[in-house]
């Protein structure tokens, strides 16, 4: 493509350019509903490693298609490329093309990230980027029908035609297993949780959450007046058919399958505003950020945690103050004490006896980014250029900041300016939990933290460092981890049987006496890292004393280097019905 000419005018350039930054939107716009399509078909064939594989592909389109535009962009532009006053009326040309675009939202976030490339604009710039929408609710005037909302007084009828009606959510009656009696157990279990009647309104979103080897349709069900959220979980494991696997009822076990510790699902929407908004609905508390997020469009999410930031920072006058837990030895954690995100910075230098570098942290950041985070993984949004008022921080946490993370903070005027930041949702760090919990909750809160480890093992993630103050509480009540400075794929390790001392001197020395390589894990040490009170100890060794067995991991690496892909399921077995 040949540079515009000099002589051409502001907004004739103007025009070109905003064109191509909209044709570029449309191509990743295809190219992502292209992906989101073949998850049926994915699910029908039973092609799993088709599946995880396009999840993966959709991941990088974002990033591809912003590499290549920002490269066309620069050769088309010239020495133009970087002109502010050309970019104010790109923006409002652009705006103008979008405008009955049904996914005008992400297009305005595609734009940003492209003047975000450009500028590396330090806070927000609102004469070039969409700081707030341009748009209160969708600008076309098509209407979007994305719930399908059938009565009657035979609830099984209604559910069974839920399962099987329409291309969009359900599969036809012939694909099944075994329906008529997964039914009858559905109904039961709804029953149980709703109450009977004689009238039932089924509301459905008409389009199936498809992600790894499951298929989701969720809607809710209505009875005189009360509403019960609900998820029917589709698997699809035998040549036999499709089975009902599993029923979610309430909101809480919605908001689990909607987390912002699992992968993205693919769905097939047209307009993911009235999508995300007919979700909020069902999930009055999750930010519309974390729904975005679920559905495959986390560079928006990402735009919509930032402006729910800035309109909390608007309303509070607190200050930022080091986020609860222990210290760090790679990352500076801060937080807002009446807002539930938590701000993390690498440190320029690692405490001993740490020997990660920055890109090596970065690197495992990244790995998080495009692995099936199992549940069990905390999403880390990645921020850079932030700009925060200097008043807002608390001296003693601006001090640490300065001091250790130079490299990355510094101060501009009355503003403390963040080069890099990761961005991730708090949760009680599970030490804290632990010393202040009643013994119940306690111990149902070791005996996650034993799962948490064998749900990422299935993953293919060990974590590293087993320490309680790196993993952490959720409103839920399902241990997480966050600290990934460590993390490494199960498949890299080399489970040892710990060698037992043959000599006095061995079992006296203070450091150990046999060869350790890097790669090297020890299962039967894992227990000194364990620091529970007692009715939770007694309880993780009973119900998970396997892994302190060499033997466990040893198997678990065996399956995946043998290819099989483990299911970690997104409910608890108790949500699952009776199979055929």
């Amino acid at each position: 493509m040949q540079p515009a000419s000099p002589a051409i005018t502001d907004s004739r350039l103007a025009a070109l350019v905003s064109e191509q930054v909209r044709q570029a939107f449309l191509e990743y716009q295809d190219q992502f509903h292209e992906i989101s399509r073949r998850a049926r078909q994915r699910f029908l064939d039973r092609d799993w490693r088709g599946s995880y594989a396009d999840a993966a592909q959709r991941l990088h389109l974002y990033s591809q298609q912003l590499n290549s535009l920002t490269a066309t962009l620069e050769t088309m532009m010239g020495k133009r490329f970087a002109e502010r006053t050309v970019w104010i009326a790109i923006k409002a040309v652009y705006s103008s093309l979008i405008a009955q675009n049904s996914e005008w939202e992400i297009a305005e976030s595609f734009f940003n990230s492209v003047t975000r490339r450009i500028f590396a604009t330090e806070g927000v710039d609102q004469t070039i980027e969409f700081v707030d929408p341009d748009f209160d609710a969708p600008p076309s005037a098509v209407a979007y029908e994305l719930l399908s909302r059938r009565s009657g007084g035979d609830l099984k009828k209604l559910l069974t035609t839920a399962l099987t009606d329409g291309p969009a959510g359900g599969f036809d009656a012939s694909l099944w297993e075994c329906l008529e009696m997964q039914v009858e157990h559905a109904a039961e279990r709804i029953l149980a949780a709703l109450g009977a009647g004689s009238e039932y309104t089924l509301e459905m979103i008409s389009t199936a959450f498809l992600r790894g080897r499951g298929v989701y349709l969720v809607g809710k069900l209505e009875r005189e007046g009360a509403h019960l959220p609900l998820a029917l979980c589709l698997r699809h494991e035998s040549e036999r058919g499709i089975t009902l696997d599993a029923v979610l009822v309430d909101e809480l076990a919605l908001s689990i399958l909607f987390s912002y510790t699992r992968s993205y699902f693919r769905v097939d929407v047209e307009c993911p505003y009235e999508l995300v908004r007919q979700l909020r609905a069902l999930l009055p508390r999750k930010p519309l950020g974390d729904l975005y997020n679920a559905i495959g469009y986390h560079r928006h999410g990402k735009t919509e945690l930032y402006r729910d930031f800035v309109a909390h920072m608007r309303q509070s006058n607190q200050k930022f103050v080091a986020a609860e837990g222990t210290r760090g030895m790679v990352m500076l954690v801060f937080t807002l004490p009446s807002y539930d995100v938590v701000f993390k910075l690498i440190k320029d230098r690692f405490d001993y006896p740490k020997e990660a570098s920055r890109g090596d942290v970065e690197q495992r950041y990244r790995l998080v980014f495009e692995h099936d985070r199992a549940g069990r993984l905390v999403e880390a949004h990645e921020f850079e250029h932030l700009r925060i008022p200097q008043n807002r921080f608390e001296e003693s946490l601006l001090a640490t900041l300065l001091r250790e993370a130079g490299d990355t903070v510094r101060l501009e005027g009355k503003d403390v300016l963040i080069a890099h930041a990761y961005v991730e949702r708090r949760v009680r760090p599970l030490n804290l939990f632990l010393n202040e919990a009643e013994e119940t909750m306690s111990v149902a809160a070791a005996l996650d933290y034993g799962q948490a480890l064998k749900d990422l093992a299935r993953s293919n993630i060990f974590a590293g460092d087993l320490l309680t103050k790196n993993f952490g509480v959720t409103r839920t009540g399902r241990v997480v981890f966050y600290d990934y400075d460590e993390l490494c794929f199960i498949t890299d390790c080399n489970f040892r049987d710990l060698p037992q001392a043959t000599t006095p001197e061995q079992e006296m020395a203070a450091e150990p006496w046999y060869s350790v390589r890097e790669n090297d894990i020890f299962p039967e040490e894992f227990k000194r890292f364990l620091a529970f009170p007692e009715p939770a100890r007694a309880a993780f060794y009973e119900e998970h004393g396997d892994l302190f067995d060499p033997e466990y991991w040893r198997g678990i690496q065996a399956k995946l280097r043998a290819g099989e892909i483990p299911e970690v399921f997104p409910y608890k077995s108790v949500c699952r019905l009776p199979k055929c």
